[in-house]
């Protein structure tokens, strides 16, 4: 068997290349957009992409399916559930897809059709698959992070007793589950949901050995759960042991329990979801054309583009464009290009040189492809006109306007953290006392400590929120380090927000200095 695992780290995102050597069909799993590695190694090894498989309709990245199906003549497959705007083949529960001798990646027979035209094995997932020799998947229909969700069981033989592992989509994260709020504006309550994938998880996956392989699509820093663990496989046996949302407990428990605190979800998945239900335009090489200042303000006025910053935070606090919204290349990029610019706005990047490439591939795989062209050397440019420049505010934690306007004690010192740590903070200026203190963390961040009085905006959801703020009294924000603050505070200032500025070190700083 050929088995590779591709973990994208600035997307959290895994994605799968199956192959029997002795054939050399082989499946991809859950392909993000870019997809030459997978090309460069399936021909390396000797294999050819008859099926590409989606674990469900990613709500997070714009797939590579269609990208896929193009270069190799492979076909697209989902579970039986999906509802797509493009042919695929359906794959039914306990359905069987033999890479070895005798099957067929790519057979596109109907439902419940063995991959090699025979009729699919409704065998035990447990116990022996049965059939001709070589590498075997096995279908698991799993809903409840999406209604079309599935797993897939490889055997590297089919008389194994143990799986060789199990590829679990969203269903079964290291550390987490899937979340079960995606679908609600679709009529499924996140409750209705979260039954569902009770069920997925105790019936179809928490039924596998232990000692099988756990290979999930999304770890650390992803969206689409809330604790997700850094490590990118895992066993059943482990999970069974250590993932909160396994531990015994009654389905109202668990309920509650995956339900709540789930971070705000970036305003580009709905969008990302309806491309990779429907179809998108296929991934295209292009040149990327280099444009002057002037005409980078007059796409902005012109054309409503956005002009994003992608450089360094540091290098963007220092100076930046005036307007200028922020994201860095060195940070989880895309997605929080996703939550403040708006899907189909066009873009201008502001990059170091030779770093725009980078950028505009990073914006194509959360379809992002509306990329009108780069500055080439953003800081030569603000030099030269600095009546366009703006330089970021940022305070120190003992800086702090805790105790103004409502948000501690009065006086400022002495204010207690709501975790029970306390921070000594003095006024900045008497301005200050009526400002605005925003937590652009996550709800589950939130809820372990938060500083007294601070409105809770994830970054994620600001730009529907920021009728919430009042453009003419000051705004404090922070977040977990220093980061995403800064891109909060860009987003302000572009929305003529004219007294911005964020915390350094963000809310760790301000903990420790309380110590």
């Amino acid at each position: 068997m050929h088995f590779a695992q591709y973990y994208l780290d600035c997307l959290s995102q895994a994605s799968y290349l199956i192959g029997d050597r002795t054939t050399g069909r082989a499946v991809l799993v859950d392909p993000r957009r870019d997809i030459d590695d997978y090309l460069r190694d399936a021909e390396a090894a000797g294999l050819r992409i008859e099926l590409v498989i989606e674990t469900h309709i990613h709500a997070d990245f714009l797939s590579g399916h269609l990208e896929t199906a193009r270069a190799t003549g492979a076909t697209i497959a989902f579970g039986e559930a999906a509802e797509t705007g493009f042919p695929t083949r359906r794959l039914r529960d306990g359905e069987r897809i033999r890479l070895g001798a005798g099957g067929g990646a790519g057979n596109t027979g109907g439902p419940g059709e063995e991959a090699g035209g025979g009729v699919a094995d409704e065998d035990s997932v447990g116990g022996s698959v049965g059939g001709s020799g070589g590498v075997t998947l096995t279908v698991l229909a799993t809903p409840g992070h999406t209604m079309e969700s599935i797993c897939l069981v490889v055997h590297e033989n089919p008389d194994d007793d143990v799986p060789f592992g199990v590829l679990t989509g969203d269903t079964l994260f290291v550390g987490d589950v899937g979340r079960p709020d995606l679908l609600s504006a679709a009529g499924h309550t996140p409750e209705d949901m979260a039954l569902r994938l009770h069920h997925s998880l105790h019936t179809k996956l928490m039924v596998l050995p232990d000692a099988t392989r756990v290979f999930p699509a999304h770890g650390a820093g992803s969206a689409c759960g809330r604790s997700l663990s850094t490590e990118t496989s895992s066993t059943i046996g482990d999970q069974r042991r250590l993932n909160y949302a396994l531990q015994p407990m009654p389905k109202d428990d668990f309920v509650r329990l995956v339900t709540a605190g789930q971070p705000a979800t970036p305003g580009y998945f709905a969008h990302d979801a309806a491309l990779n239900r429907d179809g998108h335009p296929l991934l295209e090489a292009a040149p990327l054309p280099a444009l002057t200042l002037e005409e980078a303000l007059a796409a902005r006025d012109q054309q409503g583009a956005a002009l994003l910053d992608c450089r360094p935070l540091a290098a963007y606090t220092r100076a930046h464009l005036t307007g200028s919204l922020h994201t860095s290349l060195d940070t989880r990029f895309a997605e929080y290009a996703g939550s403040v610019v708006a899907p189909g706005t066009p873009i201008v990047l502001l990059t170091d040189p030779g770093k725009e490439q980078e950028a505009r591939l990073r914006l194509a795989r959360i379809g992002y492809d509306r990329v009108l062209g780069h500055l080439p050397d953003p800081a030569a440019a603000l030099d030269g006109a600095p009546a366009l420049v703006r330089h970021s505010r940022r305070i120190r934690p003992e800086e702090l306007p805790l105790g103004a306007g409502g948000l501690g004690d009065e006086g400022g010192a002495g204010a207690e953290v709501a975790d029970g740590k306390v921070v000594h903070a003095r006024l900045v200026d008497d301005r200050e006392t009526h400002a605005q203190l925003v937590d652009v963390r996550n709800p589950a961040e939130y809820a372990v400590g938060a500083l007294p009085g601070a409105h809770s905006i994830p970054l994620a959801g600001l730009t529907d929120r920021i009728a919430e703020l009042d453009p003419s009294r000051p705004v404090v924000l922070y977040c977990r380090s220093g980061n995403r603050s800064v891109i909060a505070a860009a987003l302000l200032e572009a929305h003529g927000f004219g007294d911005v500025c964020d915390v350094v070190g963000g809310y760790e700083a301000v903990c420790a200095a309380s110590r």
